[in-house]
């Protein structure tokens, strides 16, 4: 079964939103379709912006993780500092934890950082995609 990653960015936007590629990932995650992949630093982040940004989404974010069987990972600091001479010092414990999780796709929406860089796919040995190319490699996978 596919492992995958989901960094902040798509993760906030997963619980933000009722519709679109990333609620399609946890929607997946739920049905046991794929294996999500997490670190308590992607949790973290991602509860601390829901609770600044939007209250009322932080109860959803915490029922889904209480229904998400997730396979945490927790990257050790070598691993981050490794992680950290191929990405900015903010995202090296999203790829330390993508490349100790073993996974198959780190999805995200940050194009500035993360897509698009194929040191970062090499490092990690997943390929680095955006939500809506992560659904479509699920849906051709049958």
């Amino acid at each position: 079964m596919i492992r995958i990653l989901i960094d902040s960015s798509a993760l906030f936007s997963a619980f933000f939103s009722e519709r679109g590629h990333s609620r399609d990932l946890i929607i997946l995650a739920l049905k046991g379709e794929i294996n999500l992949v997490e670190s308590e630093y992607i949790l973290e982040e991602v509860s601390h912006h829901l609770e600044i940004k939007a209250p009322p989404f932080l109860n959803i974010f915490q029922i889904g993780l209480e229904n998400l069987k997730l396979d945490k990972v927790k990257p050790t600091k070598s691993q981050v500092l490794a992680a950290a001479k191929y990405v900015a010092e903010k995202d090296a414990p999203i790829i330390a934890a993508a490349k100790k999780g073993k996974v198959d796709l780190l999805v995200t929406l940050d194009k500035k950082h993360l897509l698009g860089n194929p040191k970062l796919e090499k490092f990690t040995g997943s390929a680095i995609v955006t939500p809506a190319a992560a659904v479509a490699s699920i849906k051709a996978k049958g």
